[in-house]
């Protein structure tokens, strides 16, 4: 006798819409939104960004910003590069095509300090550049917060900050009542 099988189909995932992606408030000067900033960040908000048409001393610290790791990995690349650059340059004088030239030694190490300084450009350089592009996200042509309404005054007049959904402690009606609380000029959805 064969036995049969059952596989029960899977569901389908239908998409009802757009998802939430978070609440966007928008202030109108840098005082209100560096006050709301360093609000939320006391009240237990973890996920969120605020949006500036231009660097505001102070807003770093006010969203809980930490600091990247970015500057060790820029370090590391530039001693690997400044270590290969300058093991290739004795192992190429010493072991594959060794010269005597005007009767200096074969290890003539001072002669290798410009191309060991050039490999540690070069890598620190390469991983500064991309580091940036992976840390920052990039390429990334689209964000929810485009979305917005009147999010393209963002590099003009207005000042944005944004609590994700992603947040654990993002409730849509409490959130909602916290940032209306902090008195911005509107606060609206933003979707996905």
């Amino acid at each position: 006798m064969l036995k049969r099988n059952a596989r029960q189909p899977k569901a389908l995932k239908v998409s009802t819409g757009p998802t939430l992606y978070g609440l966007m408030a928008e202030f109108d000067d840098a005082e209100a939104l560096l006050a709301a900033a360093e609000k939320t960040r006391d009240a237990g908000y973890k996920q969120f960004e605020a949006y500036t048409p231009m660097p505001i001393h102070g807003l770093d610290e006010a969203v809980g910003y930490r600091g990247t790791r970015l500057p060790w990995v820029i370090f590391g690349a530039g001693l690997l590069g400044a270590s290969g650059m300058f093991a290739l340059q004795t192992w190429i004088n010493l072991v594959e095509y060794p010269l005597n030239i005007g009767g200096r030694p074969l290890f003539s190490w001072p002669a290798f300090i410009p191309a060991t300084f050039e490999g540690m450009v070069l890598l620190s350089a390469f991983a500064a550049v991309f580091g940036m592009i992976a840390a920052c996200g990039l390429p990334r042509p689209y964000h929810p917060v485009f979305n917005a309404p009147n999010f393209e005054r963002a590099s003009v007049d207005r000042f944005f900050l944004c609590i994700e959904a992603a947040d654990p402690k993002f409730e849509l009606k409490q959130t909602r009542q916290f940032l209306e609380s902090l008195g911005p000029l509107a606060v609206s959805t933003v979707d996905n």
